[in-house]
C-alpha cells in the first residue's frame, strides 16, 4: 500500500475530526476518546452531510444535518438507517497518521 502522512495524532482533538482532500473526495479523519483512529468519506450516506462536523461517540459519528449514525469501524449506518461510506485505512506511528493512498485509488475505479 501508498501511505501518505497526513498529518499528526495532536491536529485532530479528542472526539473530534479534520478533514482531508484528496484526488477522490474528502476524507474524514476521527480520533475517539480512547486516541484511535478512524477514516472514511466525509459524507452522509443519507443526504451527504459532513460527517467530520458530526459528533464523535464512542466508534461512531453522528451527522450534522439529520442526526444518522455512522459506525467509524465499518462506515455503515447503525440503528434503522441503511447506507454507508467507504473506510480508508489508517495508520498511527508514533503519532503521525498516515492513509493509504492505493485503497482510494481502487475505490474510485470501482
Amino acid at each position: 500500500m501508498n501511505w501518505i502522512e497526513i498529518g499528526e495524532l495532536s491536529d485532530i482533538p479528542l472526539r473530534g475530526a479534520r478533514c482531508v482532500k484528496t484526488p477522490q473526495g474528502k476524507i474524514a479523519v476521527f480520533r475517539t476518546a480512547e486516541n484511535d483512529v478512524f477514516a472514511i468519506e466525509d459524507h452522509c450516506p443519507h443526504r451527504g452531510g459532513p460527517l467530520s462536523q458530526g459528533i464523535v461517540h464512542g466508534r461512531a459519528v453522528t451527522c450534522p444535518l439529520h442526526n444518522w449514525v455512522i459506525s467509524l469501524e465499518t462506515g455503515r449506518a447503525l440503528g434503522a438507517d441503511e447506507g454507508e461510506v467507504r473506510t480508508i485505512p489508517v495508520r498511527n506511528e508514533d503519532g503521525k497518521l498516515f492513509i493509504a493512498l492505493e485503497s482510494l485509488m481502487l475505490a474510485a475505479a470501482e
